[in-house]
């Protein structure tokens, strides 16, 4: 016969103590797939992009760029912020339908898409969400800008010229040894420098994100020009600036890191930044203007570029002949 103790044990229901996505989702190894509710998502004010609307087949992003701002949405899944966005890519396997269901009311204003989380990384090799979300935006006519850091963005190189889409490519600054400390999972500047170029060639339209500019770090007049010359010298047409934001989330992780490995600018980043993690105006025009000025010696244009005009739909298109 059961001891008591064991027999009240038994009848009392263990509280499941996992994290909210490991209880709703399908878990394959560091990737959790799930069914999302919804595609087409606020931009975060402190994005720093022109795109109002974006779309995000993953969340969180094995390139680990510690000044991330997509971070903090990986604690509403019962996740932290940090290592875990690095290394728990939420995969939203309906991605395509639930996007072709929304576009049937959407009214064509463009979206971003790779906000939550790289659009290309690692996961895309396994999981191939973004060529039915090319398909679907393209039917639909929406116009799209995509943002990454990875070459696996060549692949669909041919889809995105037919779709009419841009490709906004990051690089920040070309000092290797920043990327390492900074970027550790991404691509290197070199690689990335390399992908503008391969863009070009196929007839990609492709601008580069000069983001996230690091104060103390990256933004010395000798490092902004060498990044904005290796940049014309791949051949994009233009460069778009935005200084590192700091918003909830992204803030503990990149501040924890920048205590450990630089302890006397963390005073400065707390005189630069105010609470919603946006950087003093004077220092971000002044940071703005002098790669505005570098872009113009080099013949680029600098700042966010106008945004692409709807497109008739495909479907329509394919209906006439």
């Amino acid at each position: 016969m059961w001891g008591v103790g064991w027999d009240a044990l038994s009848l009392v229901d263990v509280a499941d103590e996992r994290p909210a996505i490991e209880r709703r989702a399908l878990a394959r190894g560091a990737f959790y797939e799930t069914q999302a509710r919804t595609m087409i998502e606020k931009v975060p004010a402190t994005a720093g992009i022109t795109e109002r609307w974006a779309v995000s087949p993953y969340r969180g992003c094995a390139h680990a760029c510690r000044g991330c701002g997509a971070r903090r949405p990986h604690r509403g899944l019962g996740l932290d912020a940090g290592r875990d966005f690095d290394t728990r890519i939420v995969v939203k396997a309906n991605a395509a339908p639930r996007l072709r269901a929304e576009l049937t009311r959407w009214q064509g204003e463009p979206v971003a898409i790779g906000v939550g989380g790289d659009c290309y990384q690692e996961a895309e090799l396994t999981y191939h969400l973004m060529p039915p979300l090319i398909a679907a935006l393209a039917e639909a006519g929406v116009p799209f800008t995509v943002y990454t850091k990875s070459p696996l963005v060549l692949r669909d190189a041919a889809l995105l010229r037919s779709a009419g889409a841009r490709v906004a490519v990051s690089i920040a600054f070309v000092d290797e040894q920043i990327r390492r400390a900074v970027e550790p999972g991404a691509p290197t500047a070199q690689r990335r420098l390399e992908l503008v170029a391969a863009l070009a060639e196929a007839g990609v339209e492709c601008r580069v994100l000069m983001a996230p500019v690091l104060p103390l770090l990256s933004d010395a007049a000798d490092q902004l020009a060498a990044t904005v010359r290796r940049i014309a010298a791949a051949g994009a047409t233009g460069v778009e600036p935005v200084v590192l934001r700091l918003p909830h989330g992204t803030r503990q992780w990149y501040l924890t890191w920048l205590e450990q490995a630089h302890p006397a600018l963390v005073e400065r980043y707390a005189e630069l930044y105010d609470k919603a993690g946006m950087p003093a105006p004077g220092y971000e025009s002044r940071i703005t203007g002098q790669i505005a000025q570098l872009a113009q010696a080099y013949g680029m244009s600098c700042g966010p570029a106008p945004s692409p005009a709807p497109r008739p739909p495909q479907a329509d298109q394919l209906a006439l002949v």
